[in-house]
């Protein structure tokens, strides 16, 4: 079973789910939360609100568990997972650049950087990345000088410690832009020499199991009391997983945002670029700020997809739009200050909107040639997912600019890759010898 990232994976597909405090044994009803996909509480009302869902005798059966989140989305929280008050209550959310952190943050890890030869660990040393974030929300606490017990959770380590009813894990693939150097197993750099190391989780494989659901929260989630809690990943590793690419295959993932992937034999470092071992094998990629989000300032699905039935895939708008809902980029440039580009807006709905996914389409070009330049092999076909795979038009559109068969997979996603995740890692658990014992913080 998975919960998938507490955000729409195109405009209008997921509601925003809230509740009554910590103790409730129900969610309430949708759009009370002032904080939406920022507020942590709102992230654990939808998964009580996803496992309410199911038939008894589905949630009955459910062995394990596994939580995709958008791995940049950060909180600081107090030891038992309580936000904390006023704004701080509240994540910074992926997209958010801290350029007034960029330089501390390079500092920190760069370290690492010489350690691997000159690739180094630039995730986390970047504007853009976790790490930068983490220093804004210590700068604002006061928490930088260790004095305080506060901790620094991405989304999902915050729901899997909601879960265990402890917050001491993390998942690696969440946490490499907060400076978890995959190759080497340690925080890079001088993190772990900071006077807020404390604040780091321990980190565990993504896969692990890591013990049984909390006792109160079986019961809430009307789940087996042996029901595991396995390390999930990110929501566009999770997507991966799902899709099953082959070894000249590319994964796009058209969603709230830009999201592409591939399979490579050996690590590659750079600015923006995200380096995972999934399944045994190194997927590289990067998720851009830009993507199908935009299109909700505009047009409602339903407006969409009866404008794109208007649209010519074989003929180009002759707009050149940088389709961005703020100011800012990671993927396939780093630049915290590149503006978007929404004009000239044409008279025509249909016409416009061919502009806006033609550049969403030139961003995803350039997002393959920067990976090929870092040594990637070029990829042969690109396979789909997300909301924007169920638009035909786009998808001719896509394969007249990529150049490229283009596999629209719509129904592929983060909660099948993290169900097939959690039922491989508890089959091996059970294969090797049973399941590890319950922990306690």
């Amino acid at each position: 079973m998975l919960v998938a990232e507490h955000h729409s994976p195109y405009p209008g597909a997921c509601p925003d789910h809230s509740a009554d405090p910590p103790a409730a044994t129900s969610p309430a009803e949708p759009g009370q939360r002032r904080g939406g996909f920022l507020d942590p509480l709102s992230w654990r009302d939808g998964l009580i609100s996803l496992c309410g869902r199911l038939e008894p005798a589905q949630r009955s059966s459910v062995g394990a568990i596994a939580i995709a989140g958008t791995s940049g989305t950060l909180l600081l929280c107090q030891p038992d997972g309580s936000p904390l008050n006023g704004e701080l209550a509240l994540a910074l959310p992926y997209w958010q650049a801290c350029p007034e952190q960029a330089r501390a943050a390079t500092d920190l890890v760069a370290p690492a950087a010489d350690l691997a030869g000159g690739g180094g660990h630039l995730a986390a040393a970047s504007a853009s990345g976790s790490l930068a974030r983490a220093l804004r929300l210590l700068a604002r606490t006061g928490a930088g000088d260790g004095t305080s017990n506060l901790l620094l959770r991405h989304q999902a380590d915050w729901l899997m410690g909601w879960l265990l009813g402890h917050w001491r894990w993390g998942e690696e693939g969440n946490n490499l832009r907060l400076g978890w150097d995959l190759q080497h197993q340690a925080w890079a750099g001088s993190l772990a020499d900071q006077p807020w190391a404390a604040a780091l989780p321990q980190i565990r494989a993504s896969g692990a199991v890591l013990g049984p659901l909390a006792s109160p929260v079986a019961a809430l989630l009307g789940l087996p009391p042996d029901c595991q809690v396995v390390g999930g990943s990110t929501d566009a590793n999770g997507a991966v997983l799902a899709a099953a690419p082959g070894p000249t295959d590319g994964i796009t993932v058209l969603g709230t945002t830009l999201v592409l992937k591939q399979f490579v034999d050996e690590p590659i470092r750079a600015a923006g670029v995200s380096c995972h071992r999934v399944a045994g094998r190194w997927l590289v990629g990067g998720a851009a700020n830009a993507g199908a989000g935009v299109l909700r300032r505009f047009y409602s699905d339903q407006q969409i997809r009866e404008l794109s039935r208007q649209i010519d895939p074989d003929r180009d708008s002759g707009l050149r739009l940088r389709p961005m809902a703020a100011v800012g980029e990671r993927f396939p440039v780093d630049d915290p200050h590149l503006p978007p580009v929404l004009e000239p807006r044409p008279s025509s709905d249909a016409l416009y909107l061919q502009a806006l996914l033609e550049g969403l389409t030139r961003i995803e070009v350039a997002g393959w040639q920067r990976l090929q330049q870092l040594g990637a092999p070029p990829v042969e076909r690109l396979i789909t997912l997300g909301g924007g795979a169920q638009n035909p038009q786009w998808r001719l559109l896509r394969e007249r600019m990529l150049q490229r068969p283009v596999l629209n997979r719509p129904g592929l996603g983060a909660a099948l890759g993290m169900g097939l995740l959690a039922s491989d890692a508890l089959a091996a658990a059970n294969h090797n010898g049973g399941l590890p014992p319950a922990t306690t913080p």
